[in-house]
């Protein structure tokens, strides 16, 4: 991955935590009912995730209990913004765009010398079937602080009305609690550390529960698709549910997704985009077995691709063009099926989430697309990075390097 970090494409916000943030973190741990790290230091990105802590731990989702519970740990202000690198849920940087909407000046008061615990409560303890991802619909943010500092205000604001009481401003044991209290936590008289619980309400989205389910449920049907097909077996042995379900491979999917008006195509607007001419380069290096350049060099070179397209055999070069063949065909003769023209996964890799989806559904529905067919790594590297680093690292020294100038190029 060291190209990737140089390029500035690998984990490139995350912030380093150190000193006193660790013990702070370690506290929100205990918390949350997970053991501490034993790192002195490490980076996190918009919801405390680490993917040092997280390799220590072998424990991707070290932040969740079990697949139902997952939380996040704020121990700096600088965390608004951030990318949610790991997320279990499509919509938890939605959640914490929430959180710093409603309590960014008290976050930025309480982070000072304290640290806040995130509950994201939808009132499911645990996860028993995958059909349980359809209770999914208002999560309760719940905000819980270190060394429970909000109640350590309570009991300090209340030893300073004893004080003010009768005679108890000479009791000597009253000044040893109110020392004893701000020598600890401070003077939390004018601290704001209330977060009042937000509710943040789903509609569809992807989680990676049960290896990983989408549920779109804002269309004229709900539909499910999953992407583990023992997962999708078990679901559809459940008499009761009677919505849509997918495996993420059917091919009816797509056909459906366009029926429900979620996702659409134009080929022939398609084909002169930038998107089109990565693809079809990733397709043409994908066919190659023997080289004699590097593959960069034939993907960037106009001459050398024509060279490279003309030496692989006439099935595999048809199946690269296949689209251009098809558009010329249908030019001449409408009953032309594209199906007989054009490879299935390249002409999966063609669909876009249609112009009427919001845009949140959009970023949804291209991360199922790109699952579905992941021939464009721009848009793997967009919507779905994981898939998008364990890509990469099969691909060869040459390929990284055209992979990692075309993203940083788009990029700008």
């Amino acid at each position: 991955m060291q190209k990737l970090q140089q390029a500035n494409l690998y984990r490139s916000e995350l912030i380093t935590v150190s000193g006193k943030l660790v013990e702070r973190y370690n506290k929100c741990l205990v918390k949350l009912g997970f053991t501490k790290t034993k790192l002195s230091s490490f980076s996190i990105d918009g919801v405390g995730w680490s993917p040092e802590i997280a390799e220590e731990k072998e424990e991707t989702h070290y932040l969740n209990n079990g697949e139902a519970n997952s939380h996040a740990i704020l121990i700096t202000p600088f965390q608004k913004g951030l990318p949610v690198y790991n997320p279990f849920y499509s919509f938890d940087k939605e959640m914490m765009k929430e959180v710093f909407a409603k309590h960014q000046q008290n976050i930025r008061d309480i982070t000072r010398d304290s640290a806040i615990c995130i509950e994201f409560d939808q009132k499911i303890d645990v996860f028993y079937e995958p059909l349980d991802v359809l209770k999914y619909k208002d999560v309760i943010i719940k905000f819980h602080l270190i060394d429970n500092l909000d109640k350590q205000k309570e009991a300090q604001l209340a030893l300073i009305e004893t004080f003010k009481q009768g005679n108890n401003f000479v009791d000597e044991n009253l000044h040893q609690q109110l020392i004893a209290s701000a020598k600890k936590y401070g003077d939390l008289r004018t601290r704001n550390l209330q977060l009042a619980p937000i509710v943040f309400t789903t509609d569809s989205f992807y989680t990676k529960a049960f290896g990983g389910v989408y549920v779109l449920r804002d269309f004229i049907e709900t539909i499910l698709v999953f992407e583990k097909f023992e997962t999708y077996k078990e679901a559809i042995n459940d008499t009761v549910y009677e919505g849509l379900m997918y495996h993420v491979s059917h091919p009816e999917l797509v056909a459906k997704l366009t029926s429900h008006l979620i996702i659409e195509y134009n080929l022939e607007k398609e084909v002169g985009t930038k998107r089109y001419n990565r693809i079809k380069k990733y397709m043409l290096a994908n066919s190659l077995k023997k080289v004699t350049h590097p593959l960069k060099d034939i993907l960037q070179n106009p001459i050398l691709f024509k060279s490279y397209l003309n030496k692989i055999d006439a099935q595999t070069r048809k199946k690269v063009m296949g689209v251009e063949r098809f558009l010329e065909k249908y030019a001449i003769n409408k009953q032309i099926k594209i199906k007989d023209i054009v490879d299935e996964k390249l002409f999966f890799s063609l669909h876009s989430p249609h112009s009427s989806l919001k845009a949140q559904h959009q970023d949804l529905i291209w991360k199922l697309l790109v699952n579905i067919a992941s021939k464009d790594m721009l848009f793997l590297y967009w919507y779905d990075k994981e898939e998008f680093y364990k890509q990469y690292e099969a691909l060869d020294d040459s390929m990284k390097e055209w992979v990692i100038e075309t993203i940083s190029e788009e990029l700008g």
